[in-house]
């Protein structure tokens, strides 16, 4: 009698886990759905058949074959999030329903693939998501089944296919970059041309600038030589009508410029005439019928202060200097009298 009470309490006690709900039979016929916790049957008459998952469960496919519009045949892996709303319909409406909406999901999933070509089928994922599960929310609803998402895991075209599909997206990409690039050169030439005009903008203006410097530069320049030279005539000018010059000193002068006669490579013979002397003698009476300058002068020279200027020659150089004009002189003479007398140098006295 202890023994069949234990088994007795033992089959009246049933325990249900949170989210889960069990089916009650009475002799094979639905008695009721025991909720979670602790529940009591009647002892052999009553029996929990089913223990059902109410949580959301998640479902994973193998790869299904499907074709496209364009005849091409994909694999697509597929999930599918659902939960169990109604345990009665679900055990006694259907007898797997994870098989079922195995079956429905991959004719559905073939029924949407058949009206899109390739190129829709893997960019069109969030259509095919939504048309999957607005039909199995639909064909599940009486099976006790809510489908909460269906996603799509992956679309798998033929190697044929991913072979030519990697060619094309490598020789749009290649398109791609030679266009940057060509872009990128052409933007280069075209910044590089506006750099060289504005260089040789600048350089042609500087040019300009530093022409005009220079021309301002060069024509003050001749300015103040013409000043300068201006200035230097009138003081020369000046200091000759101040000293009041003789036919002696022209004639001087005369001799002077005669050593520069010779000079040259072209003058290796320099031949002296024997009128020279006559010249001599009318070189003043020529100088003075022509510029009226007198023979001699009357009354004492006037110095002109000419200021600060290079230093003086000392006296030797002085009289050295006299000395070579009075040879000069005298070797001109001999030269125009041959056989005669010489001529009286700077030490002799002279006889006029």
């Amino acid at each position: 009698m202890l023994l069949f009470v234990i088994v007795l309490v033992a089959k009246a006690i049933r325990v249900v886990p949170q989210a889960y709900a069990g089916v009650v039979e009475r002799f094979g016929k639905y008695k009721e759905t025991l909720p979670a916790g602790l529940n009591f049957v009647v002892p052999f008459i009553d029996k929990v058949r089913y223990v059902i998952d109410l949580r959301e469960q998640v479902v994973s496919f193998p790869p299904q074959a499907a074709i496209t519009e364009d005849n091409l045949t994909v694999d697509i892996d597929t999930v599918i999030y659902f939960q169990v709303t109604d345990p009665i319909a679900a055990t006694y409406e259907i007898s797997n329903y994870i098989a079922a909406i195995e079956q429905l999901t991959m004719t559905t999933l073939r029924n949407i693939i058949g009206g899109m070509d390739l190129e829709q089928t893997l960019t069109s994922r969030e259509s095919i998501n939504n048309g999957l599960s607005a039909v199995l929310d639909e064909t599940t609803g009486r099976w006790g089944i809510k489908v909460k998402r269906v996603e799509i895991k992956g679309i798998d075209p033929p190697p044929s296919i991913k072979d030519a599909m990697e060619k094309q997206m490598r020789a749009d990409r290649d398109k791609r970059a030679l266009i940057l690039t060509a872009e990128g050169q052409r933007q280069s030439a075209i910044l590089t041309a506006e750099g060289n005009k504005q260089s040789a903008i600048l350089n042609a203006e500087g040019e300009r600038e530093a022409q005009i410097l220079r021309a301002q530069a060069e024509r003050e320049a001749q300015i103040l030589r013409a000043q300068g030279e201006g200035q230097a005539i009138q003081t020369v000018f000046q200091a000759i009508h101040d000293g009041q010059p003789d036919q002696a000193l022209l004639a001087y002068q005369y001799l002077q410029m005669m050593p520069r006669i010779a000079e040259g490579d072209a003058n290796k013979v320099w031949v002296i005439p024997s009128e020279i002397t006559k010249a001599l003698e009318g070189l003043g009476s020529s100088i003075h019928e022509i510029a009226g300058i007198p023979k001699e002068t009357g009354g004492p020279a006037t110095r002109v202060d000419m200021g600060p200027s290079e230093p003086m020659t000392s006296v030797p150089e002085t009289e050295e200097a006299n000395r070579a004009v009075q040879e000069a002189i005298a070797e001109a003479q001999s030269a125009a009298r041959p056989g005669g007398p010489a001529a009286p140098t700077g030490d002799e006295p002279s006889p006029e």
